[in-house]
């Protein structure tokens, strides 16, 4: 069993770069540890600052599977899941997220999500609670704050 190093893992879609980001913000302010993939996006070993979000996505889902760039950002992501104790998934999210969510729950964590999901999927009561905005999660959070040990 991997060291827990951090209390959440954020996952979500290139896609939704902004709102990953502002939950990460919200995280910082709040001084709570957590793995987020663009913590890191400097390190994945393709794309440029200069590229859109869709020309990013479009350049990952080419990359070679088995390719060392696209397993070594498999390890790094599976690795910053194990090490946390909760999973955060910000919606809408794509495949990857979702399996990511899968892993979480399979391994124990305790799993979370934020945003608006398309439709009912029963599978979805892997989450504890799906936050309908940041407001509702800031308030979450900060009670999850004053439980942490000091």
């Amino acid at each position: 069993m991997e060291e827990i190093k951090h209390e959440f893992c954020i996952v979500g879609s290139t896609r939704n770069k902004d709102m990953i980001l502002e939950i990460c913000e919200l995280f910082d302010k709040l001084s709570i540890t957590y793995y987020c993939f663009y913590k890191n996006e400097q390190n994945w070993g393709y794309g440029s600052k200069d590229q859109t979000l869709e020309e990013r996505h479009r350049e990952l889902e080419s990359l070679d599977l088995r390719g060392e760039v696209a397993l070594k950002l498999f390890h790094k992501d599976l690795e910053g899941e194990k090490s946390s104790r909760n999973l955060l998934l910000v919606l809408p999210a794509g495949k990857s997220a979702h399996i990511e969510a899968g892993i979480a729950y399979g391994l124990g964590k305790t799993c979370y999500a934020i945003g608006t999901y398309e439709g009912t999927d029963t599978l979805y009561n892997i989450f504890g609670t799906i936050f309908n905005n940041i407001t509702e999660l800031k308030t979450f959070l900060k009670h999850y704050k004053q439980n942490l040990p000091k």
